[in-house]
């Protein structure tokens, strides 16, 4: 996420020398490379110049303390301009009303039908809400289907009239339901459209004073840089919607759209999509996303995914097996899990300070993970429970049954004995570490 920009960011601030105090002379090569990455990430020019003169303007005459360099000092400055153009605090959503009503909006092919199924799961499983999805595209072949098949997924209901065309109705209908059920929010999935769609348009600010929402969120796709920025604009013209939701952010090395939709719209980016699976989902935290831009990580938001993953009853059942010396491949199985639902490696590792531009070019292949899981689980009950039991000819049905080779299997159970005498002596010093997935 947004490597290319953090790379030409660290470069440039990386020219920044001087002694004492940061002058104009020392200054202005690093403020013209930084308002250069900032347009070649899709940023306007108006912005990039108005950012780096406001840089500038801090970063004169400021003297440098002995214990920190021009460089360091640079970057804290830049830290600070990066959170205020993002929106300075985390947004939080409006779920006021009995249902609260989420009203999402955007053009075609933003991901808005994904969108609402993540919202929704993000809702009952971070926020102890009961929601409701409603299905309100009826132009686009098979929306309501898709959107019924995202709602078995995660457990939420889906509320459709395929035999109806008239969205306000559908929409009226879907309200009274909710109310009748007692579902306390409901997530109006609509239909995408293109912003000089004139007759579109006209229908979602219709469903808007139909459904009074709490919230009504503008789904972009980061991807699409400035554009998204310009639709950002007309649809808050047009709608004044509440806030904004980034999809597809992982697959942006450049951050365009991150980074100008706060100024041009004035409106709050509430969360962002980062990845396919349901659960990934995010608030949206300014300062930290500064942080990662800059390479600085993001420890918090790790730990935060760590707490979500962690149950503390589990790790005293596995700190007292590792002291009898018991653990299994039953509890490395549970172990992987965790740190798999965690998300995407590449990403987690990006997250921890001065990793991520260590691990850019790094190949970290899931799929060896889920070989590890074909692996243990091709053995038996008996077998998972007791390690010793791995003979030869047990090594050979397990590497058939999985799909992998007896090299594959034997190289496995040779770092699990290695990982297991590590845990144990760590378990002696304190507490139980997750096993971190095997290299292959």
């Amino acid at each position: 996420m947004f490597e290319t920009l953090t790379e030409r960011l660290e470069r440039a601030i990386k020219t920044l020398k001087g002694q004492g105090r940061i002058t104009e002379v020392n200054v202005a090569s690093t403020v013209k490379e930084i308002r250069r990455a900032l347009i070649e990430a899709d940023v306007n020019y108006k912005i990039a110049k108005e950012f780096t003169d406001r840089v500038k303007e801090k970063a004169i005459g400021q003297k440098v303390l002995t214990a920190v360099s021009p460089g360091q000092l640079m970057v804290k400055i830049v830290y600070d301009e990066l959170v205020q153009l993002m929106g300075s605090e985390k947004a939080d959503l409006n779920l006021k009303g009995n249902p609260a009503v989420i009203l999402l909006a955007g053009l075609q092919g933003s991901g808005k039908t994904t969108l609402a199924a993540k919202l929704a799961y993000f809702l009952k499983n971070k926020k102890n809400r009961t929601p409701l999805l409603v299905a309100c595209d009826v132009y686009r072949p098979a929306a309501i289907e898709q959107l019924k098949i995202l709602g078995e997924q995660i457990s939420v209901p889906v509320y459709s009239d395929p035999s109806q065309s008239d969205v306000l109705r559908i929409a009226r209908d879907a309200l009274r339901h909710a109310s009748l059920q007692q579902f306390d929010t409901v997530v109006v999935d609509t239909a995408g459209r293109l912003a000089i769609d004139q007759n579109m348009m006209e229908e979602i600010k219709a469903l808007k004073e139909t459904l009074h929402p709490s919230e009504t969120l503008f789904v972009v796709d980061a991807m699409t840089g400035q554009d998204a920025v310009h639709t950002a604009k007309v649809f808050q013209e047009m709608l004044d919607y509440d806030g904004v939701v980034l999809t597809k952010l992982d697959g942006d090395a450049r951050g365009g759209a991150a980074l100008s939709i706060k100024y041009e719209t004035n409106k709050p980016i509430k969360l962002v999509s980062i990845g396919e699976k349901p659960e990934q989902l995010d608030i949206f935290y300014p300062d930290r996303l500064a942080q990662r831009i800059l390479g600085m990580g993001d420890i918090v938001t790790l730990v935060e995914k760590a707490q979500e993953q962690f149950d503390q009853q589990e790790a005293r059942r596995l700190q007292e097996k590792l002291r009898k010396n018991k653990f299994d491949f039953n509890d490395f199985l549970s172990q992987l899990r965790q740190v798999r639902k965690m998300g995407n490696m590449k990403d987690l590792l990006s997250m921890i300070p001065g990793v991520g531009r260590a691990v850019k070019n790094l190949d970290v292949d899931e799929k060896h993970l889920k070989r590890i899981e074909a692996i243990i689980l091709s053995m038996t009950p008996e077998e998972r429970a007791n390690p010793e039991l791995l003979n030869g000819s047990r090594r050979k049905r397990i590497a058939a049954g999985s799909g992998t080779s007896l090299q594959e299997v034997n190289q496995f159970i040779r770092q699990f004995e290695e990982m297991r005498k590590l845990m144990k002596k760590f378990s002696g010093q304190g507490g139980v570490r997750p096993p971190l997935p095997f290299r292959r």
